[in-house]
């Protein structure tokens, strides 16, 4: 096997093993978002009570904090970034789950 072929083959093998993982943790955090009652205000594209998913992933594209600030936000809940209706705080969900959340939101809530 070439150097060629064997970099090919690296490369294929972690793109299919990156995108079931991306898969399993879209439906995770899809799972999470339907437990946690975010999507009773939210919807991927377009707003209902709050903003929209891909507009939060917009309102913060390009920001090398973005997943910090969007978990904060989930956890502490608020008003006033996106209107006045407050979003009620999701204390309970772990560090883990909000970053879960917070990533599937800013990747634009993918469906897989």
């Amino acid at each position: 096997m070439t150097m060629i072929s064997t970099t090919l083959l690296i490369a294929t093998t972690f793109t299919l093993i990156s995108g079931a993982a991306l898969a399993q943790d879209a439906a995770a955090a899809k799972i999470l978002a339907s437990k946690s009652a975010c999507m009773a205000c939210h919807a991927v594209d377009k707003k209902l009570v709050g903003p929209a998913f891909k507009d939060v992933a917009a309102k913060h594209a390009g920001q090398a904090d973005a997943l910090e600030k969007v978990s904060a936000r989930i956890k502490s809940g608020g008003s006033g970034m996106y209107g006045p209706v407050p979003m009620p705080a999701q204390a309970h969900l772990k560090d883990d789950e909000l970053k879960l959340l917070a990533g599937w939101i800013l990747a634009g809530a993918p469906d897989k």
